[in-house]
This record gives C-alpha cells, sequence and structure tokens, in this order.
C-alpha cells in the first residue's frame, strides 16, 4: 500500500478540482495488468483517508456517506499509485484488487460492450452478489 504526508495530501485535495456536489469521478484500474475496474466518486474525506491509510476509500451518493471499499464484501482495493488529469477533475487509482471489483460478482464494472446484435455480457460472474453481501 502507498501512504503520502499530510503536507501532499493537503496540497492534493487543494489541487483537486470537485464538482459543485463537492465530489470528483475516481477510476480504479488494476496497477499491473491495467485493467480498468471501476468508476465512483469521492469526496475530499475519501481523497483524504485514501492517502492516508492506503486503502481505497470512496464517498457513496446513495447512502450519502464514506464507503471503505470492501467493508462489506471483504474485496478491498490497496493503492499503489494516485494521479489525475489535466484538468484536475478525474482521478485515477492504481491499486491492487483484492477479488471482484463490481458488487454484480464481476472483476470489473465493465463488463457489458457493444456486438453485432447490441449490448452483450461479457465477464462471468465470479462470486454470487449474496455470497459477497450475505443478502437473500
Amino acid at each position: 500500500m502507498t501512504t503520502y504526508s499530510d503536507r501532499i495530501i493537503a496540497q492534493t485535495i487543494a489541487a483537486l478540482r470537485f464538482n459543485t456536489d463537492g465530489i470528483i469521478p475516481a477510476i480504479a484500474q488494476q496497477y499491473d495488468s491495467g485493467e480498468v475496474l471501476m468508476m465512483a466518486w469521492m469526496n475530499a474525506d475519501a481523497v483524504r483517508e485514501t492517502l492516508r491509510t492506503g486503502r481505497v476509500c470512496y464517498w457513496s451518493r446513495s447512502r450519502g456517506a464514506l464507503w471503505r471499499k470492501g467493508e462489506s464484501s471483504g474485496q478491498t482495493q490497496d493503492l499503489k499509485r494516485f494521479g489525475y488529469d489535466c484538468d484536475r477533475d478525474t482521478i485515477l487509482m492504481a491499486v491492487d484488487q483484492k477479488g471482484v471489483a463490481c458488487h454484480t460478482g464481476r472483476r470489473r464494472c465493465f463488463f457489458t460492450w457493444l456486438g453485432d446484435e447490441g449490448a452483450e455480457i461479457t465477464d462471468p460472474i465470479l462470486v454470487s452478489p449474496e455470497d459477497l453481501y450475505g443478502k437473500e
């Protein structure tokens, strides 16, 4: 896991351009393969916690609360690198994904691709959502 000093964390948060809701899109990419795993949102507190602990934390818009990746499923993301785009309005994180990244039980959230017949699901479910979250 990669962590950063309070000085670098403060500089980073000051540099980022959060939207009017105080959040910024964050893309998680597998650090060693380049596989795009997921996109979620972060607020300043989620960025701060991620950079301080090295464990990726997001902002859940539906819950209105911090969402520590893997807190209910055990499928965590360890931070390897943290960066942002030229406009400073999108975060890109290189992570080490433990298990599946998607709440559907697939490795990644991007599993629907357009084919000749329309949308096709290309990735199998690796872990049932019931097993991930204990729901019936």
